[in-house]
């Protein structure tokens, strides 16, 4: 991940990144402009299927609609702020709120990885799990199993979104110490006199 920063004498400067609220299907208009004035921005897209006459297409859509994330110094944020479509930083209480940028890399590998992603509702408990294997080995989240299919969920905690993509049962190991993996299966139950049964 590059950690480029514009402005005279920061180019080994490593600012945190921010989250911008902006104007609704302005996100890749913002992220331009953003890149344009030399900063580092961050747009996660994903491809979704729109019907156009009687054809389906693939389209680029935000993973988070009306979000962007920019890497600034929060005290020179003036030039981000007069961007057309920029609406605010996300704050709490009057503070820039900087993004965990795990979180992001996460994102980021997901999106390289490019297989069956989307957005998902935010999530922030169930059975927590690590990918073992193949090309997200590492990468950490919350499982989610639905017909047969497992999916990761990962999460921008501070933006109370998440995504989700679709994993192989045999590379997921849970992070929890109890023997839960059987759970992934429809026909595990918990045995009798467990504390954590239903």
């Amino acid at each position: 991940m590059g950690r480029r920063v514009s402005g005279v004498g920061s180019e080994h400067i490593s600012f945190p990144w921010y989250c911008l609220y902006v104007k609704p299907h302005h996100e890749k208009a913002v992220a331009n402009a953003i890149r344009g004035l030399g900063y580092e921005e961050f747009l996660p897209l994903y491809e979704a299927r729109r019907r156009w006459g009687n054809h389906n297409r693939g389209v680029q859509m935000p993973l988070f609609p009306t979000y962007v994330f920019s890497q600034f110094d929060f005290s020179n944020r003036l030039p981000i702020l007069r961007i057309p479509g920029v609406f605010e930083i996300i704050s709490f209480g009057g503070r820039p709120a900087p993004v965990d940028p795990q979180e992001l890399d996460s994102i980021r590998r997901i999106l390289a990885w490019g297989r069956n992603l989307g957005p998902w509702p935010f999530l922030t408990t169930g059975d927590r799990v690590r990918i073992e294997c193949g090309p997200l080995r590492g990468l950490e989240g919350i499982l989610e199993s639905s017909k047969g299919t497992h999916r990761l969920i990962l999460s921008v905690t501070l933006l109370q979104r998440s995504v989700a993509v679709e994993v192989g049962r045999e590379s997921i190991r849970p992070l929890d110490q109890r023997p839960r993996l059987p759970s992934l299966g429809a026909e595990w139950r918990p045995p009798p006199g467990d504390a954590h049964a239903a």
